[in-house]
């Protein structure tokens, strides 16, 4: 099943969370670059010009499945009028190499503008390195 379907099994309580975070690493990614009107970097905090926000002290990096995604996402925004470029990512990658850059706890928000079918990738145990974790637990 790929990662959307994961997705809806979870979200209807027949999912399995290991099969969903291993799709979600399988899964190639679209998540939108940051970038200012004359295409140099904006300086808002995102890293590496991926598209991303703060909430809750965690920075979220917006990922999409598929194109379709992404354009709800520009809508929602009022912004689907203008060209979104993207960089296409493995979810692990994302997690694996990108995660581990950032100041701070940093997660994955899927599919974010899609009422029924978005999932937060939040950085804990089994999803994001052991190093970046927020709930990790000394047993020592």
């Amino acid at each position: 099943m790929e990662l959307t379907g994961e997705i809806a099994a979870v979200r209807d309580g027949r999912g399995d969370p290991a099969r969903l975070v291993g799709e979600f690493r399988r899964a190639a990614l679209l998540v939108p670059l940051t970038a200012a009107a004359d295409g140099s970097a904006e300086s808002d905090g995102s890293h590496g010009g991926l598209m991303s926000a703060v909430q809750g002290g965690i920075r979220w990096f917006y990922a999409f499945t598929d194109e379709e995604a992404l354009a709800r996402f520009a809508g929602a925004r009022g912004a689907a009028d203008r060209e979104w470029p993207y960089l296409s990512i493995l979810g692990a990658r994302l997690v694996d190499a990108v995660v581990p850059m950032v100041d701070g706890p940093a997660g994955v928000v899927v599919n974010v503008a899609d009422e029924d079918g978005s999932m937060f990738f939040p950085p804990v145990v089994g999803i994001v390195p052991d190093a970046c974790v927020v709930d990790a637990v000394d047993v020592a």
